[in-house]
């Protein structure tokens, strides 16, 4: 019977009606209500990336890291274009990243973000996280280009987040105008005492 009911689409339906109950709780706070929901829409569609995927950003913003990184990785695992997953897994490194300056931990968040922005380059959270990655990386110009395209995305949407991706487009702008400022100094000959 659960072939035919998938064969017909009832099942679909039935994991699509759990995954609008879930976003509907994630809005309203309930995060207990919204991963109960997740959970029935991944019983019902077990192989879905998109759910795992979901569910990972559902336990990312409850605090469940652990959980997240797991769902993430399944997610990757059934599709390794999910962007979500790349983007969370992208955010669990980057958090990481700040509270121990760890080189190859950058490097893990920069690989994540760089492939959510192919798989989709307007999302301007993205774009957002990869710029701070490659300041944090000491990659200014990158920095600056990624932070102007999430600037304009933000200011686009009438997004409050525009307002923090001012400060750092001006913050990365200073950083760039420094290395500039070097590097001209650093070919401009010594003069010789007299």
């Amino acid at each position: 019977m659960a072939r035919l009911e998938q064969r017909l689409g009832f099942t679909r339906y039935d994991a699509d009606e759990s995954y609008k109950r879930a976003l509907d709780a994630y809005k309203k706070g309930d995060f207990d209500a919204a991963i109960d929901s997740m959970n029935a829409a991944i019983d019902a569609l077990p192989r879905h990336p998109e759910y795992y995927a979901a569910r990972g950003f559902l336990f990312a913003e409850d605090g469940e890291e652990a959980k997240a990184k797991a769902d993430y990785e399944t997610a990757l695992k059934l599709y390794k274009y999910e962007m979500l997953a790349h983007y969370g897994l992208g955010m669990i490194a980057y958090k990481a990243a700040q509270k121990g300056d760890d080189t190859a931990l950058w490097q893990t968040a920069l690989q994540h973000f760089i492939t959510a922005y192919r798989i989709d380059p307007h999302r301007p959270e993205t774009q957002y996280y990869l710029a701070l990655v490659y300041y944090n990386c000491r990659d200014y110009p990158n920095a600056v280009k990624y932070m102007l395209q999430a600037q304009a995305a933000f200011d686009q949407a009438g997004d409050r987040r525009k307002t923090n991706a001012d400060k750092w487009v001006r913050e990365f702008s200073r950083w760039v105008e420094r290395t500039r400022a070097l590097l001209a100094a650093a070919d401009t000959p010594p003069t010789l005492p007299e």
